[in-house]
C-alpha cells in the first residue's frame, strides 16, 4: 500500500480559489447581446402603382449580458420573406451599459414589388393572420473584458407576426 496523504487546508483553499478564478474568467468572456422584437408600427403605405412600399418602425428590445459596456457602429438589417429580400432597417451607432436593457426604434422600408413575387403566400398568411419574416444583420462593435475582445455581433432573427389586422 502507498502512503496516505496528509490533509492540508492550504492546498484545499488554493484549489478552491483556483477553481473560482477559472469560473470567473470563463463567465467574463464577452457574449452576444440578445434581441427581441417588441412591436411593428406601420407609418405609411405608399401606392406608386404598380409598386407599393411600406415604411415601418420596428421596436426591438436589446439586452447586454456582459460585465463591460458595448459600442457598435451604424449598419442596416436585411429583412426577408420566403427567402426574398424585402427591405432594410437602419441601425444607428450607439452604446449600451453593462448588464442593461434598452429599446431601439428602427426605421424600416419594405419593397412591395419584391413582395408581389410571393403574393399567393402573402395573402394566405394575411388570411391566417400570421406571417414569418427573417432578418439578418452584422453589427460591428466592441466589447472587451480583460484581454478578450468581441468585435462582431451577428444576430439572426426570425419574426413570427400575429394579428396582422384587427377584426374591428
Amino acid at each position: 500500500m502507498g502512503k496516505k496523504g496528509k490533509w492540508s487546508w492550504t492546498s484545499a483553499f488554493v484549489g478552491a480559489a483556483s477553481a473560482t478564478a477559472v469560473a470567473a474568467l470563463l463567465s467574463a468572456r464577452p457574449k452576444d447581446p440578445t434581441f427581441h422584437l417588441v412591436s411593428i408600427k406601420l407609418n405609411s403605405l405608399k401606392l406608386n402603382l404598380p409598386h407599393v412600399d411600406a415604411d415601418l418602425v420596428l421596436t426591438v428590445h436589446v439586452s447586454n449580458p456582459n460585465i463591460a459596456p458595448i459600442r457598435y457602429g451604424s449598419t442596416s438589417m436585411s429583412i426577408f420573406y420566403e427567402g426574398t429580400l424585402l427591405g432594410a432597417a437602419q441601425v444607428k451607432a450607439g452604446s449600451q451599459q453593462p448588464r442593461s436593457c434598452q429599446v431601439l426604434k428602427l426605421p424600416t422600408r419594405l419593397d412591395g414589388k419584391e413582395l408581389a413575387h410571393h403574393a399567393g403566400k402573402f395573402f394566405a398568411d394575411v388570411a391566417k393572420r400570421e406571417m414569418v419574416l427573417d432578418a439578418k444583420v452584422d453589427i460591428g462593435g466592441k466589447a472587451k473584458v480583460l484581454w478578450w475582445g468581441h468585435r462582431k455581433i451577428n444576430p439572426k432573427w426570425r419574426f413570427l407576426l400575429f394579428d396582422l389586422y384587427n377584426e374591428n
